[in-house]
């Protein structure tokens, strides 16, 4: 009998006008096919004249296709030129294309990745549209000025305690309505008790006398300079949020419709569950407008709120045709099991480290229906007895990525079974599960109510 011998197959040509480029901060090296006359690697600077000179000479030797690294932030303007003279640009991420060991150097590593590119072996990082990245750009901005902010609070609290003034003991929130005054107040000039306590709000719980013993204490001049020095930080920082809430809405406005609307199209509904406010949040509610750019409306999902809403539209867009299916879109969010497999076996399963904001918008919504009545929250509590709370928080963040991604695909509504709807499903699941085992072994499952 004759030997059947397996014909490996040659790798194809896919892209046989690509190019590749090394980015760097003061130079680009770039990598034209071979066969192309005169040099097919040159340097570039990274001045615009330089960029404009790179894509002229790509265009000119018929390249249409570029392939580039994600090396810090010098590649974004690289990008948009080479897009923008009709370029189709991948934009590649570092770990795909490791170089072969004693091969580095930065003419080296432009011919690697246009070979690699040729080859079809890259693929392409994930980039939502212009106007989706302008307001990804406002809202990643207004995420910094919150983080600058917070420290601000934390040194009026410093300045509060070493002074002995414990205004924290008598207010859950010193930059709420009552703390605000009061420290107006203070850095005014009023030092008695009684006169600061009086501006306290009368839904607080503490009484006017508590809140007197609370705002006496020794008032010193280099802490009191640190408090008005930190007032007015936290004063400009929120200016700077009211100015930027401002871009959003605006941005938000100027955005067609990602889908085909109709007549008879819902608003905004009313929210059928009642949710605190957080400090945080934009004085302008998108709602509105992310219904109206999408077709469906994320803030009725659980755990998401009109900022994670927005945050999470402007991260993974509004076309969920970008990834095959919603494994990949899990996958790509960080939310997916990572399985180590060797002999058939699976011997560790984790999810891989990662910084995509997106997966950690759906994580943020799942720390926040963990106590909640919901669907989402019942399946939290049920992950967090099986594998604890990160183990919880994972699977519940994988399981709002799906349902998210269902709706912007589909554009149905969503709809809640809450925590009990969760409990019966469960139920008659297993309920499945033990009649198929029982009917395997031999026997019959019965229901003790029809005996």
């Amino acid at each position: 009998m004759k030997k059947q011998v397996k014909r490996l197959e040659a790798i194809e040509i896919v892209h046989p006008n690509a190019a590749g480029l090394d980015i760097g901060s003061v130079e680009i090296w770039g990598c034209i096919p071979p066969d192309r006359e005169g040099e097919t690697v040159r340097p570039f600077g990274t001045f615009t004249p330089d960029l404009q000179r790179l894509a002229d000479w790509l265009v000119k030797c018929g390249v249409d296709t570029v392939a580039m690294e994600s090396t810090g932030i010098y590649w974004i303007p690289v990008f948009e030129i080479l897009e923008a003279r009709g370029l189709k640009v991948y934009l590649v991420n570092a770990h795909h294309i490791k170089n072969v060991p004693g091969r580095k150097s930065d003419v080296q590593d432009c011919q690697w990745i246009q070979k690699l590119h040729t080859l079809g072996l890259l693929s392409a990082s994930f980039r939502p549209d212009s106007e989706l990245r302008i307001l990804r750009t406002y809202l990643r901005h207004r995420d910094q000025l919150v983080q600058h902010r917070a420290p601000h609070i934390s040194h009026i609290q410093k300045a509060l305690q070493q002074m002995n003034i414990q205004l924290p003991q008598v207010l859950t929130d010193i930059t709420g309505e009552t703390g605000m005054a009061i420290l107006r107040a203070i850095i005014a000039g009023e030092r008695d008790g009684l006169n600061l306590a009086q501006l306290r709000d009368p839904k607080c719980k503490s009484s006017e006398e508590t809140f007197a013993k609370a705002l006496t204490g020794d008032w010193q001049a280099e802490q009191i300079f640190v408090l008005q020095q930190s007032l007015a930080l936290y004063d400009f920082y929120t200016v700077q949020l009211v100015a930027c809430d401002a871009q959003i809405h605006q941005q938000f406005s100027v955005l067609k419709p990602r889908w085909e609307s109709h007549p008879e199209s819902p608003t905004v509904p009313p929210s059928t569950r009642r949710r605190q406010k957080s400090k945080n949040e934009a004085l302008v509610d998108n709602r509105s407008e992310i219904m109206r750019l999408t077709g469906v409306d994320l803030v009725a999902v659980n755990g998401i709120g009109p900022s994670l809403a927005q945050t999470i539209l402007a991260e993974i867009g509004t076309d969920m045709g970008k990834w095959p299916t919603v494994k990949h879109f899990a996958s790509w969010l960080g939310l997916a099991p990572h399985n180590d497999i060797f002999g058939g076996k699976v011997l560790r399963s984790r999810t891989l480290p990662t910084n995509n904001r997106a997966g950690q918008a759906f994580r943020q919504a799942a720390t926040s229906v963990a106590k909640g009545s919901s669907a989402f929250g019942a399946y939290y509590r049920r992950k967090r007895a099986q594998g604890g709370p990160q183990f919880a928080q994972v699977a519940t963040a994988h399981k709002i990525a799906r349902t998210v991604y269902h709706l912007l695909k589909y554009h149905v509504a969503f709809i809640d079974i809450g925590a009990l709807g969760f409990e019966q499903t469960q139920r008659e699941r297993e309920i499945v599960a033990l009649r198929k085992k029982a009917t395997k072994l031999g026997f019959t499952l019965t229901d003790p109510q029809n005996v």
